[in-house]
């Protein structure tokens, strides 16, 4: 149903996505650090709820779109292009921050950390170009099924993106300690992420495939 090719794709977009300092990354450490692993693990439950309804939302859509108007594969195409790019071009640029700089912050209830989780996914604009630009383009139209396509390909990115951040929150104190005393291992993390966000960005640009009429 899914191709191996599609598979792939959305787990290097999620991954480097992920990997990709933004909103939650950054208030997931911040718990992390300064209210310990649990309410960062709490924080991300939020989190992927977020997900869950970009996933739902986006597919029920799309999936109708796309099939009555294929051509828009091609702008959606370029959208997702430019903005790996624009990761690309901050990751690589001089004068980044870490994310693993402890932030002051308030401690917050279990609640209040959930929802604020919630929040910070859904007002992402990481997330939501991800679901209605990125992930859309690496669903076959050839193949019937294209809304449990979509579904499928977004679990694949929900299922990087928490193993990621789960791994981000349980570490988050010993790496802040290990990439204050090891600037560069920092700075060869954001060109090793830029390098490959951006080359991803310029095959999308240059692919001039597009997608097959489904029959």
């Amino acid at each position: 149903m899914v191709e191996l090719s599609g598979v792939l794709g959305v787990m290097v977009v999620a991954l480097g996505m992920v990997l990709t300092p933004g909103p939650n990354m950054v208030y997931l450490v911040s718990r992390s650090i300064t209210q310990g692993r649990r309410a960062g693990i709490i924080s991300l439950g939020g989190v992927a709820l977020g997900f869950m309804v970009y996933l739902l939302a986006a597919n029920l859509g799309l999936s109708v779109v796309f099939i009555a108007v294929p051509e828009l594969y091609f702008a959606v195409k370029l959208a997702g292009a430019a903005y790996l790019a624009y990761l690309a071009w901050n990751a690589l640029k001089p004068g980044g921050v870490s994310v693993f700089t402890p932030q002051d912050v308030p401690h917050d209830s279990p609640r209040k950390l959930f929802m604020m989780g919630l929040m910070t996914n859904l007002l992402n604009p990481k997330i939501a170009v991800m679901y209605l630009s990125l992930i859309p383009q690496f669903i076959d139209l050839e193949k019937s099924h294209v809304l449990l396509q979509g579904i499928v390909l977004g679990s694949i990115q929900i299922v990087v993106s928490v193993a990621v951040n789960l791994t981000i929150v349980l570490a988050a104190g010993t790496i802040a300690v290990f990439l204050s005393r090891r600037p560069s291992w920092l700075k060869a993390q954001r060109y090793a992420m830029g390098t490959a966000l951006g080359a991803l960005a310029i095959s999308l640009a240059l692919d001039t495939s597009g997608p097959a009429k489904s029959g």
